[in-house]
């Protein structure tokens, strides 16, 4: 009887199981460098879209791992959020460090504010200087002149541009980095955060009361500057305005040699900025709020309230002290003083005459 054939055997094949789809992950078959393309940094896994579906398959591990990778994924994101954010504030927006400006040499380079003003400066004293009004006008009339006092003002408003910038240098110096890139340290006049203070009142004072006198500091941060420091920023200002006093009587004095005199309408204007850069430097040493003489003051007076107070009012301590001196007795006695040291210093003796003929232009309307 023959024997039955064998069962034939079932037939293999090399080929894997086909994975379950309902069990694999995609993210772990991608390649490891495939998250790091644009656009797909903030799709992998731990967005919270994968969460579900790991927990439903039951895969503890690979949704630990998927997790992992999305958070590693998501601080890359941030850290480049940082970085545009960072490549913004290279462009002139406060960092982290409390308002501190980050930029390049441009900070510390005038600007061209203060360029088109000393520009407009020294065209009105070559104007002054040829005296254009006296061949403008007919003969036989008499002439007004109105360039000088205009030479006078913008004069008078780089020297006070002048002062407070050396205020903010040496605050910048001392540990105030808010100055760099700012109005002060830019010698902006008309960008300064008190615009009014810093720039229309001492204009105001010089029309007037025909002295100078600037308006009050109030935009250093002084809790940056440490106290040992801070009598050098605030003593910086008046030695400003005392340079530039020296520097413009030296000027004079060079245009105008000893056993001459001069009616020139542009040396008499900087004969008074001179007298009115040295007014403004004694005047700023008293120790009155409002003026830099209190702030020196305050530097041997640490944490007491009231200085905050008195800085947040320092408009009208500065408004006081003019009005004080705008007294007539009192006016002419210290301007009186001045006449003195300019009869005692200077080579010339004429000096004296040629300040009081730039007050004369400056005031063209008591002529």
């Amino acid at each position: 009887m023959p024997t039955p054939d064998p069962a034939p055997k079932s037939e293999t094949t090399d080929a894997p199981d086909a994975p379950r789809t309902d069990a694999a992950d995609p993210w772990e078959r991608m390649p490891e460098d495939a998250l790091n393309r644009p656009g797909l940094a903030g799709r992998g896994p731990g967005t919270g879209a994968r969460t579900a579906p790991d927990e439903e398959s039951g895969g503890a591990g690979k949704g630990r791992r998927g997790g992992e990778r999305g958070a590693a994924d998501g601080a890359d994101g941030a850290d480049g959020a940082d970085g545009a954010d960072g490549a913004d504030g290279a462009d002139g927006a406060d960092g982290a460090d409390g308002g501190e400006r980050a930029g390049g040499v441009f900070d510390f380079l005038p600007s061209p504010v203060f360029v088109l003003v000393l520009g407009l400066t020294v065209f009105a004293g070559w104007l002054s200087w040829r005296a254009v009004e006296m061949d403008w006008a007919p003969e036989n009339t008499s002439v007004t002149p109105l360039i000088p006092p205009l030479f006078i003002l913008l004069g008078w408003i780089v020297s006070c541009a002048v002062h407070e910038y050396a205020h903010a240098l040496a605050a910048h110096l001392a540990g105030d980095g808010s100055q760099r890139g700012g109005a002060y340290l830019r010698l902006n006049p008309f960008g300064f955060g008190h615009a009014f203070a810093g720039t229309v009142l001492p204009a105001l004072y010089l029309g007037l009361g025909a002295f100078g006198l600037n308006g009050p500091p109030a935009f250093v941060d002084w809790e940056r500057i440490p106290r040992g420091r801070r009598v050098a920023v605030a003593l910086a200002g008046p030695l400003a305005s005392l340079v530039l006093a020296a520097a413009l009587a030296v000027a004079v004095s060079v245009l105008v040699p000893p056993g001459n005199d001069t009616t020139n309408w542009a040396i008499s204007a900087l004969a008074f900025l001179a007298f009115l850069n040295l007014t403004s430097a004694v005047i700023n040493l008293l120790p009155v709020p409002g003026l830099d003489g209190f702030e020196v003051l305050a530097a041997a007076l640490p944490g007491r309230p009231w200085v905050s107070a008195v800085r947040l009012n320092a408009l009208f301590g500065s408004v006081a002290v003019f009005a004080v001196l705008w007294f007539p007795v009192l006016r002419d006695l210290w301007v009186g003083l001045f006449y003195a040291l300019f009869r005692t210093v200077m080579p010339n003796p004429t000096f004296e005459g040629t300040v009081f003929l730039g007050e004369l232009l400056l005031q063209f309307w008591n002529a």
